[in-house]
C-alpha cells in the first residue's frame, strides 16, 4: 500500500499499471456492453452540463463566479461516469497508453473510441430531446432556453484553431481527473480528484466534445420549435460539425498525447524496453 503524505492513495506509478489494465479490459468488452455504457456516458455528461446551464442562466450572478460554480456542477456528470461506470471517448482516449505499450492493438484502440464516441453522442442528444420535451428550458422566463441558443451559437462560430487548442487543454484537464481518480480508493477520493480539474476546464471555456453534443443539439431544437429574437444562423447542423471536427481532434491530442502517452514514456516506457530484452 503506498503511503503518500499518510493516505493510501496509489502512486503515481500504481496508476499508470492500473489505466494500462483497464485499457485492456474496455478493449474487450462486448459490443453490447460498450454500446449501452458508451449511452450512458453521453447521457451522464449531458447531466453535467444541463446544470451547468440552469446556473448560466441566472443573469444575477457575476460572470466569473458563475463560470467557476457552473464548472463544479458540470463536474457531477464526470463523477457519475467514474463512481456509477460507463464508457466516455475522452476518458478513454487513456488507451493510449495501453496501446503505446503494445498490450492493444491500433484496430482495438480505434474500434473502442469510434462505437464509444458514437455511443456517446446517442446518449448526449437522446437526452437533450427528453430535457426539451419536458419543458425544463423554460424556467427562468426562457432564460434557460435563451442561454443554450447563445452558448451554441459561441460554439459554431468558433474558428477552427479555436475549437481545436480549447479541446486540446480541455482533454488535459479531464483525463487528469480520470488519472487521479485512479489513485483514490474510495467515492470520495474520486469526487475530490474529479471536481478541480473539471470545473477549472469548464470555467476556462474550454471545449468537450461529448457535453457539445447535448447542449447545440438541445440549442437547435430551441431554435426550431420555442420562439426566440436571438439571430442564431450558426446553430445548425452544419455549425454542430464545424465545432465537432476540431474539438475531437483536440480532445483526442490531449488526452492522448499530452496525458497518456506523457505518463507511458515516464512511468512505462522502461518497464517495455526491460521487457523485451
Amino acid at each position: 500500500m503506498s503511503e503518500i503524505f499518510g493516505s493510501d492513495a496509489f502512486s503515481p506509478k500504481e496508476i499508470a499499471q492500473r489505466v494500462n489494465n483497464v485499457g485492456v479490459a474496455k478493449v474487450r468488452l462486448p459490443f453490447l456492453s460498450l454500446l449501452m455504457l458508451g449511452v450512458l456516458a453521453g447521457a451522464f455528461i449531458g447531466l453535467g452540463a444541463l446544470y451547468f446551464v440552469l446556473i448560466k442562466s441566472d443573469a444575477s450572478i457575476g460572470f466569473a463566479t458563475g463560470q467557476v460554480v457552473g464548472g463544479l456542477a458540470f463536474s457531477l456528470g464526470l463523477i457519475l461516469v467514474i463512481v456509477a461506470g460507463a464508457e466516455l471517448f475522452t476518458g478513454n482516449n487513456l488507451l493510449a497508453m495501453a496501446w503505446a505499450e503494445g498490450k492493444i492493438s491500433s484496430l482495438e484502440l480505434l474500434r473502442n473510441w469510434i462505437i464509444v464516441c458514437l455511443a456517446n453522442f446517442i446518449g448526449a442528444a437522446g437526452l437533450a430531446v427528453l430535457v426539451f420535451l419536458s419543458g425544463h428550458t423554460e424556467m427562468n422566463n426562457g432564460a434557460i432556453a435563451e442561454q443554450y441558443i447563445k452558448i451554441a451559437m459561441v460554439k459554431t462560430a468558433m474558428p477552427f484553431w479555436s475549437a481545436f487548442f480549447k479541446g486540446v487543454l480541455c482533454n488535459v484537464l479531464v483525463c487528469m481527473a480520470v488519472w487521479m481518480a485512479f489513485a483514490g480508493r474510495t467515492v470520495i477520493d474520486k469526487a475530490v480528484a474529479i471536481v478541480f480539474p473539471i470545473s477549472a476546464f469548464v470555467a476556462a471555456g474550454f471545449e468537450h466534445c461529448i457535453a457539445n453534443m447535448y447542449i447545440i443539439p438541445l440549442a437547435m431544437l430551441e431554435k426550431a420549435f420555442n420562439t426566440t429574437n436571438l439571430a442564431a444562423e450558426t446553430v445548425t447542423w452544419a455549425g454542430f460539425f464545424s465545432n465537432l471536427l476540431p474539438v475531437i481532434l483536440g480532445n483526442l491530442v490531449g488526452g492522448s498525447l499530452l496525458v497518456g502517452i506523457v505518463y507511458h514514456i515516464i512511468y512505462r516506457r522502461n518497464i517495455v524496453q526491460q521487457d523485451a530484452k
